[in-house]
């Protein structure tokens, strides 16, 4: 296999994947499954796999030493190029495994990332990619400088050395900063854009890499997005017009795919992609049904999505993927535990009514029963009663009206006139709902437009 791989040119590296398993933990797959398919992702051909169970890591090579020898045979034996851990080390644990297997050393940190780099599409998504990869190198330089070496500084590379290293620290940091201030002004103009279309309902996709966010996309709205099967195809997010049954049109977006133990510095960067999920009316979680490991993947979704502050948004959780589970009793297995999750099969368009009915009830459950009392010449509200909501009566008094409708609630936050009262529908007008201090709204909204 190996001399085919290079009489044919190929350049993919070949990996060997190791992780350090501490006692108590639980899987419910192959410890090294996921890790294949990141390396898969990234182009490698994995060649072997090794695991050790430890009370905890080594602290100079997170592997016990005989372990270090064991894997130090398997890369000769199979002629690697580059070991691959599931596990987050340390600068001084990789360049220890590095002098010691004499080959290039991995963490799962840094094999995301280059993942994140290699899919990367847009200004955007590139700027967040090398910041969070230049967060990860910047206490890594003095591993990474190798070439220092032949400079004949002694241990420490001091003298030029030191001097050459602490220049490149300088130049990364102030590229950092930089970055930082770029995506800054990415996120101010992310929140306006955001903030423009609050006068319609809005849904965001989330869940784990590869459950299917972007399949679902496209059979709810025909976007024609790429949906692939593989680790992080989208990076970037989409915002698309979904016709909702019995309701109307939605906004409807797909947002970059989670993983386990997701680095803080990629979250950290890519919080501008986020900003939909977190302005989002309703959450739509959508999890891979067919995969042995889904409970933990929901968990880990749930973290993350505590991690950037939506764990208590409206959230419905959607098992996708149900004409792949094997055997069927395991969907029912699944419902037991999340009763209120809705099952589809985004490829074959099982359960997409439901779906649709699931998601008209939730958002539903934003909406206000009110009383609002103005002035018969008001019509500027009254238009604006009319476009945002469901008006149900009318009664007059003298030069008053009051308007029973139903109203999403972010909708009523926006009303503020001195001349109007907001009452819960049936109180006979003692205490009134809280008014905003936004601006008087419009009188009927704007034009709806896809954003790419």
């Amino acid at each position: 296999m190996y001399e085919l791989e290079r009489a044919q040119g190929v350049v993919s590296e070949r990996a060997i994947l190791v992780r350090v398993l501490i006692f108590g933990q639980t899987l419910e797959q192959e410890p090294l499954d996921e890790l294949a398919g990141l390396a898969t992702t990234a182009g490698a051909v994995v060649v072997g796999r090794l695991v050790q169970r430890r009370e905890a890591p080594d602290v100079g090579t997170y592997l016990g030493k005989g372990k270090v020898d064991d894997l130090k045979k398997l890369v000769d034996a199979e002629r690697a190029d580059v070991v691959v851990f599931d596990n987050d080390l340390s600068p001084g644990q990789t360049r220890n495994l590095e002098q010691a297997l004499n080959v290039k050393v991995l963490d799962r940190t840094e094999l995301i990332l280059d993942i994140f780099a290699a899919h990367a599409q847009t200004f955007e998504s590139r700027l967040a990619v090398e910041l969070a990869q230049l967060e990860y190198s910047l206490p890594r330089l003095k591993r990474m400088w190798t070439h220092l070496s032949r400079m004949k500084m002694g241990i420490g590379m001091r003298g030029p050395g030191e001097k050459q290293l602490e220049e490149d620290r300088r130049l990364v940091e102030r590229r950092i900063h930089d970055l930082r201030e770029q995506l800054q002004a990415i996120e101010k103009r992310k929140e306006r854009q955001v903030a423009s279309r609050a006068d319609y309902m809005t849904v965001s996709l989330v869940g784990y890499t590869n459950a299917g966010k972007s399949t679902l996309m496209n059979r709810l709205t025909e976007a024609g997005v790429v949906a692939e099967d593989r680790l992080f195809a989208t990076l970037d997010t989409r915002t698309r017009r979904w016709q909702l049954p019995n309701w109307g049109p939605v906004l409807l977006s797909d947002t970059v795919g989670f993983i386990r133990d997701l680095p803080h510095r990629l979250i950290a960067s890519f919080k501008a992609t986020l900003e939909e999920a977190r302005q989002a009316d309703l959450l739509l979680h959508i999890a891979d049904a067919s995969n042995p490991a889904v409970r933990d993947q929901i968990a880990a979704v749930f973290r993350v999505l505590q991690e950037i502050g939506i764990d208590e948004k409206d959230t419905l959780l959607v098992l996708n993927k149900i004409d792949a589970a094997n055997p069927a009793a395991r969907i029912d297995g699944l419902l037991s535990w999340y009763p209120n999750a809705v099952p589809i099969s985004a490829a074959k368009g099982v359960g997409i009514e439901r779906l649709s009915l699931a998601v008209s009830d939730a958002l539903s459950h934003t909406f206000r029963d009110v009383d609002v009392e103005t002035g018969v010449d008001n019509g500027r509200l009254m238009a604006y009663l009319a476009a945002h909501g469901e008006i149900l009566s009318r009664r007059f008094h003298d030069s008053r009206v009051t308007i029973h409708c139903r109203l999403p609630q972010k909708h009523l936050g926006r009303i503020h006139d001195p001349n109007t009262q907001i009452r819960p529908h049936g109180d006979n007008g003692h205490e009134a709902l809280p008014a905003s201090d936004s601006s008087p709204p419009a009188a009927a909204p704007p034009a709806m437009e896809d954003v790419a």
